[in-house]
C-alpha cells in the first residue's frame, strides 16, 4: 500500500457540553469538534489540522457519552502512531472530552451517513427540593411534579414516521421528515424521569422540543393528544417550551454490519418524502 493511500479511522467518544458551543467548528467559539481536531494536529503534527465529520452535531451545552466521528489520514501518517495515537490523544484533549477508541473503519461506512439510528436520553429530576448538586449539569430541575403514565401515553402518538417540522427549526433545502424508533418515559433508580429517544436521524432541536412539549402534558398543563396535534399542523407552536440542552445526552449511534455500511449511506442520502405527500 502507498504511503499516501488514504485509511479511515473511526473514533468513539463522549464529553460534557457545559464548556462547549456545540459540536461544529465555529469562529472564536470552544467546540468539540475544534478542540479534538486541534489535538488531531498535534498528535499528527498536521497543520491545518485533519477534518471531522461525525455521527451528530449536538448543540451546545448537550452531552454526549456514545458519539461517533471519523477521519481520513494518510496510511503513513496513522501508521507512525497507531495504537498510541489514543494514548497521545489522551494527553492533549482537555478532561471533559475522551476519546475511547481509534480504529481503522470497515470498507464503506460513513460517521453520518451510514448510521442506522441515534439514541438520546434527557433526565429531569421533579423532586420539589432540587436536583443533586453533583448532577446539576446533566440532569434538568422541573419544579412541577411529573405523571410519567401521561407522558408515555402521549409519547406513543409521535412515534413512527413524520414530517417533524413542528418540533424543528428549518433549514434551507433540508428535509424535517424523521422515523422516530423509540420515544418512552420511565424512573431510574435515583427516582429521575428519563426520556429515551432513539429516532434514525434528528433535525435541530427535535429531542428538546419533543421532551418540552411532553413535560406539560407530564405536570398537567395539556392533555395527552396536545402533542400529535401539534405534530399533525407541521409548523412550530410558539406554546412549546425547547427544554434546556444540559438535560440531553447522546448515549448511543448504531450502525449495521460491515457488508450494509456502505447500502445504509446510499439510502440515507435520499431525499426523503411521507407516501401522502409522494
Amino acid at each position: 500500500m502507498d504511503d499516501g493511500t488514504p485509511v479511515r479511522l473511526r473514533l468513539d467518544l463522549g464529553y460534557d457540553g457545559a464548556g462547549f458551543a456545540g459540536w461544529a467548528r465555529q469562529p472564536a467559539q470552544r467546540t468539540v469538534q475544534g478542540v479534538i481536531e486541534e489535538a488531531l494536529g498535534r498528535a499528527l503534527r498536521l497543520d491545518p489540522p485533519p477534518s471531522l465529520t461525525v455521527a451528530g452535531r449536538t448543540d451546545a451545552g448537550v452531552h454526549a457519552r456514545g458519539q461517533v466521528a471519523h477521519v481520513d489520514l494518510a496510511a503513513d501518517l496513522y501508521a507512525r502512531l497507531g495504537d498510541a495515537l489514543p494514548r497521545r490523544l489522551a494527553g492533549l484533549l482537555p478532561s471533559d472530552v475522551r476519546i475511547w477508541r481509534v480504529a481503522p473503519a470497515p470498507d464503506g461506512f460513513d460517521a453520518r451517513f451510514s448510521a442506522l439510528s441515534r439514541r438520546y436520553a434527557y433526565r429531569v429530576c421533579d423532586n420539589p427540593m432540587g436536583v443533586d448538586p453533583l448532577r446539576r449539569h446533566d440532569v434538568l430541575w422541573h419544579q412541577r411534579p411529573l405523571d410519567i403514565a401521561r407522558m408515555d401515553e402521549a409519547a406513543a402518538l409521535l412515534r413512527g414516521e413524520h414530517d417533524f417540522a413542528a418540533f424543528c427549526r428549518r433549514r434551507e433545502g433540508a428535509t424535517t421528515i424523521r422515523e422516530l424508533l423509540r420515544l418512552a418515559w420511565e424512573r431510574d433508580a435515583s427516582g429521575y424521569a428519563v426520556a429515551t429517544v432513539e429516532a434514525d436521524a434528528f433535525c435541530h432541536s427535535m429531542v428538546r422540543a419533543l421532551v418540552g412539549a411532553l413535560l406539560m402534558v407530564g405536570d398537567g398543563r395539556r392533555d395527552t393528544g396536545w402533542p400529535a396535534q401539534v405534530l399533525a399542523a407541521r409548523v412550530r407552536d410558539s406554546a412549546v417550551n425547547v427544554a434546556p440542552a444540559h438535560g440531553l445526552t447522546l448515549e448511543e449511534v448504531r450502525y449495521p454490519d460491515a457488508a450494509g455500511l456502505a447500502l445504509r449511506a446510499r439510502q440515507t442520502r435520499r431525499v426523503r418524502t411521507l407516501a401522502a405527500d409522494a
